[in-house]
């Protein structure tokens, strides 16, 4: 069943009106990850997937993560647009964030632009920011969304969603 959508705000979109399937595009925002003063990623050159009832997920490019904080992590999985994840941990002053990224190291066809960039959760990080502003992580436990406030839902993750 298809929830209703949340009314749109000015200057909002729906992620309900992205598509399905998904889709994904270069991205000029300005991403940043830092946790415990420590940065963990920069860039203005990520790629973005749009998918309905998801918000936007962010590729960072290799060169754009600090150098020695990510770890491969065990354990896979697989999207039915992207093809098979891997997962990474990040480590930072011997503290470690276990299974806190993602990436395709043989993306399918559509999502070729994907390759070797690394998607992060935001929960587990200090903070996550979009061109400056701190997003508020997806709902729910797998999907690796950031919400910003240009953004209406209801998001997948919610409970209830598993259908969606």
């Amino acid at each position: 069943m298809r929830p209703r959508p949340d009314p749109v705000a000015p200057g909002q979109r729906s992620v309900w009106d992205f598509p399905r399937p998904a889709i994904a595009e270069r991205c000029v925002a300005h991403l940043r990850i830092e946790h415990r003063g420590y940065p963990i990623a920069d860039t203005r050159l990520s790629v973005a997937t749009f998918e309905t009832s998801h918000p936007p997920s962010y590729y960072i490019p290799p060169d754009a993560i600090t150098p020695g904080v990510l770890r491969a992590a065990g354990g896979s999985s697989f999207c039915e647009w992207k093809g098979s994840a891997s997962y990474w941990d990040v480590v930072i002053d011997g503290i470690v964030l276990p299974h806190v990224g993602w990436s395709y190291r043989d993306p399918s066809p559509p999502f070729a632009m994907l390759r070797d960039h690394v998607a992060f959760y935001a929960a587990p990080f200090d903070h996550c920011l979009i061109d400056g502003e701190t997003v508020v992580p997806q709902p729910g436990s797998f999907y690796g969304g950031w919400i910003t406030s240009d953004l209406a839902g209801p998001f997948k993750g919610i409970p209830g969603s598993m259908g969606w």
